[in-house]
This record gives C-alpha cells, structure tokens and sequence, in this order.
C-alpha cells in the first residue's frame, strides 16, 4: 500500500477532537509524519502530555470537552491562533454504551447522542470560521454503524446515523465558503474497544462473527489512519475503512427493509436475551458507564 508523503500536510494544520488514542491518535502520528502539524482536543491530559512529547513542537493539546461548547471553541480559536491556521478538522470525539433500550441507562444514552452528535455539531460550528479563512477541510468520524442498527448497540447506532446526516447537511451549507466536507466510515477496528467487548460480551463475539463482509471483519488503527489521510489530501466526500463498507452505504435501503429485518429476526430473538444477561452480569459497566473514543466503528 502506498503511504502518504513526508512532504503531503508540510504547512498545514489538522485540528483533532479525541485525539489522545485510536483513530484520533493514530491521525495525529501520520499527520506529523507527513510534515503537518496537529492540534489536538481532548479529556485525558496525561495521554496526550505523552503524545504531544512524542510528535515535538509539531503537535500541542488543549483540554475541553465537546459537551461544552463554550470551552470547547476557546480551545478551537486557541489553536488556530498559536498555529496560524487550521486546514483540516477530524471529528472524532466519540464514546459507546452497550445495552437494549429497554436496559440502558437513560443518562448513559443521552450522553452518547451529546457527545456522538451534538459533539460533531459543536467541532463543527466552532470550526467554521477558520476553516472557511483557509478554504479547508472537515471529516467526521461516522460509523459502518450509520447504514443500520444492531441489537444491543442501539444508543450508538442513533448516534453515527445522526452524526452522517448532520455532517451531509453542513457540507451543503458551507459549501459556498469553499468548505470541503467528508465523512469517515470505519468498521471494526482494532482497539481497546472492540477487545475489551469481545472479551467481556461473548455474544456480542459470536453476532459479529456470523456478520457478512466487512462487519466481520477487523482494521488496524495504522490502516484506518492511513486511509484518513488519504482522505485529507484529497478532500474525499467518503472514507470507507475498509473499503468494502461502502457496500453497506449502496445496501442500506436493503439492509433496513422489511426483508433485511426478516433476516435478522430470529437471530435477535436468540442473541438479545443473552446479551442482556451478559451486559448485567458486568455491573452495568457498559449501559451504565462508557467506553470512550468511537474507534469501534
């Protein structure tokens, strides 16, 4: 696989949200390996004091939660000021909570529509203007999650559509200032995340193994990086990680039709019960508190 240039960002400036590990990181590692500079926003000072230390004066963070969207553009307009610019936006800011909706958490499902969605909103609103100085770039972070739902995963699958349709609606309306607008849809990628459910939720495991291409398969963070600089550069409407998820896209109409429900509805009968059990024998740790970062796709 080709890789980008060492020369390709040499100038530019990428303002992350999430990037103190998985897909966020990883971004910010081949971004600066190509001669960029990275502004990285995020909630766990001690992991990105270590990865700032490790990219050098070419990357600095600013703490802020996308909840907040006060704090959130002081940090934006803050970066952009101690870089001279922004030319491209990665919102990648994201958690997951597992549970039916019968069972989970009302706060827990609330938070992960905030962040997931209204997080988007806000990286995007605040972004705007520095954006539209440098005829830049925004990518979201959505999902193989977008195109249709899953049975346990339902707060996160309302998210990532919502953070699609969101992130199409703003590319028509900044489209004028000579905004250029993507959205990234990874699958399965290899993270703490997805191992830790598999781990934890053996059920979970088995649905995803019984899954057609690619919801069965599984993404390095390297490879899922390397396509969103791919993407940077040239300003791609569509990241799909892998690429066969793009199928998933053109499928969806099939997906969530009453044939497509038919399909999966024995399954569910069998694997959603088991699932609760397995959720609430964790203690609520899943539909009470949360994964953070959207790395599972």
């Amino acid at each position: 696989m080709a890789h980008t240039s060492r020369s390709t960002f040499s100038g530019h400036v990428v303002l992350i949200t999430g990037g103190a590990r998985g897909i966020g990181a990883g971004v910010a590692r081949g971004y600066v390996a190509a001669g960029g500079r990275v502004a990285l926003v995020g909630l766990e000072p001690n992991l990105l004091t270590d990865l700032v230390a490790e990219l050098g004066d070419s990357a600095a963070f600013w703490e802020a939660d996308v909840r907040d969207s006060a704090a959130l553009k002081v940090a934006i307009d803050a970066a952009a000021q101690h870089f001279g610019r922004i030319d491209h936006v990665l919102a990648n800011a994201g958690i997951a909570s597992y549970g039916t909706v019968r069972q989970i958490d009302d706060a827990a499902f609330e938070r992960v529509l905030d962040i997931n969605v209204n997080g988007v909103f806000r990286t995007l609103k605040h972004a705007t203007p520095h954006l539209e100085r440098s005829k830049g770039y925004a990518l979201t972070i959505a999902s193989l999650a977008s195109f249709g739902p899953m049975a346990g995963l339902a707060s996160y699958t309302a998210s990532k559509a919502g953070a699609e349709t969101l992130t199409l609606a703003y590319k028509q309306e900044v489209a004028h200032l000579g905004i250029d607008v993507g959205v990234c849809h990874p699958g399965w990628i290899d993270t703490d995340i997805v191992r830790g459910a598999e781990a934890d939720l053996p059920t979970f495991r088995a649905i995803r193994e019984k899954l057609p291409y690619p919801a069965n398969s599984t993404t390095t963070v390297e490879e899922c990086a390397e396509q969103i600089l791919r993407g940077f550069a040239k300003r791609k409407a569509r990241v799909y990680v892998p690429k066969g998820v793009g199928l998933a896209n053109w499928g969806k109409a099939l997906i969530n039709s009453p044939l497509g429900f038919k399909a999966t509805q024995k399954e569910a009968a069998e694997n959603v019960p088991q699932l609760e059990s397995e959720v609430e024998a964790l203690g609520g740790r899943f539909h009470h508190a949360h994964v953070p970062n959207a790395d599972l796709g």
